[in-house]
């Protein structure tokens, strides 16, 4: 008895620090109509008109946007001519890698593109890559942002791994693979005896030119180095008014893209012979890469797209379909709202 009671006296305090310690960690939250989820709600009930009006509406807008979308693309009159193997001599088609990395053999290339229906100005020229992966992590990473903003920043050269700094350690502006692989391939357009002047300007974004590129950072050191990987830039413009650079340096996502090289203010017509004097430097015959020169007009919507078109009608249709099948279905077998026979207990106890 004694005993008993000595050990619930000692053990009183004990449990009631405890008990108090335990009262304090589980108090209750300050009460708001958030955390209790009293907020006001809509909680719309789906009743069959509801549902086919809906799918219905969508239909009837998505189809038509879709019809307009799509002839919108119809519209936009392409050239896609791919050079990089007809570039190649005939007597050296066995051995490409070895053409393209000979600096002795002309890379000057002859291109007659037939103009297959009237294109207004102003016609885009791109080229386009195949099988070039820009959106590789290493690759994509190899480039230093505040080098390209800031002239005071030039030796920072970090995450720019191999292109950094040169052999004797000055460090290279632009540093980086994307800078180093730039696009060299160059074009020249002749419409019969008339030049068709291809301008360069704005073909970069605005907000690139005047946040990512510094106006006083201009290169330096750029493809000094035993292996050229592309283009070089002219040391005395800065890197903001080299737009070719900035154009390349916004990485793709895709392995084959596009990329504007310039715009022509000449409308040309149908059947109109377009002479093109490339010269065909960009290795890609390395990687089985392709090269393509692109002349395209545009849209209100763009350029040449289908998929925003068949988006559309493909959703526009489907939910078409769906409004027709829940009306018949509704007719057919239609189903009071709110019968409690639909309860998963009582179709039980109806099968019994």
């Amino acid at each position: 008895m004694n005993s008993h009671a000595a050990g619930t006296s000692n053990g009183g305090p004990g449990d009631a620090a405890a008990g108090g310690a335990a009262r304090r960690n589980t108090r209750m939250p300050k009460y708001s109509k958030f955390t209790q989820q009293e907020l006001p709600a809509c909680k719309p009930i789906l009743t069959p008109k509801w549902v086919v009006s809906v799918f219905f509406i969508v239909g009837v807008i998505f189809v038509p946007i879709g019809v307009v979308s799509l002839l919108a693309a119809r519209d936009v009159v392409e050239i896609i001519d791919r050079y990089d193997e007809a570039c190649v001599p005939g007597n050296m088609t066995e051995n490409k890698l070895a053409y393209i990395q000979n600096d002795t053999l002309s890379k000057e290339c002859i291109r007659n593109l037939t103009v297959t229906k009237d294109m207004k100005q102003p016609i885009f020229v791109y080229y386009e890559l195949g099988n070039f992966y820009q959106n590789h992590r290493r690759y994509v990473k190899s480039r230093n942002d505040a080098q390209l903003r800031d002239a005071s920043k030039a030796n920072q050269t970090s995450a720019c791994e191999p292109e950094k700094t040169t052999a004797n350690g000055q460090p290279i502006v632009p540093c980086g693979l994307i800078a180093w692989s730039l696009f060299n391939d160059t074009y020249n357009f002749t419409r019969g005896n008339e030049n068709l002047t291809v301008d360069k300007k704005d073909i970069s974004w605005k907000s690139d030119r005047e946040h990512k590129f510094g106006k006083d950072v201009y290169p330096s050191n750029f493809q000094n180095g035993a292996l050229k990987g592309g283009a070089t830039l002219d040391p005395k413009i800065p890197l903001s008014e080299q737009e070719d650079l900035i154009v390349w340096m916004r990485t793709a996502a895709l392995p084959t893209f596009r990329k504007l090289y310039g715009r022509i203010y000449i409308d040309l017509k149908e059947n109109d012979t377009i002479t093109v004097t490339l010269n065909n430097n960009y290795n890609t015959y390395s990687f089985g890469g392709k090269k393509k020169l692109v002349l395209s007009t545009a849209t209100w919507l763009g350029g040449k797209n289908d998929f925003l078109g068949f988006a559309y009608l493909i959703v526009g249709g489907l939910c078409i379909f769906l409004a027709f099948a829940f009306t018949l279905l509704y007719f057919v077998k239609p189903r009071k709202l709110g019968d409690h026979n639909y309860l998963s207990w009582n179709r039980r106890h109806a099968g019994r």
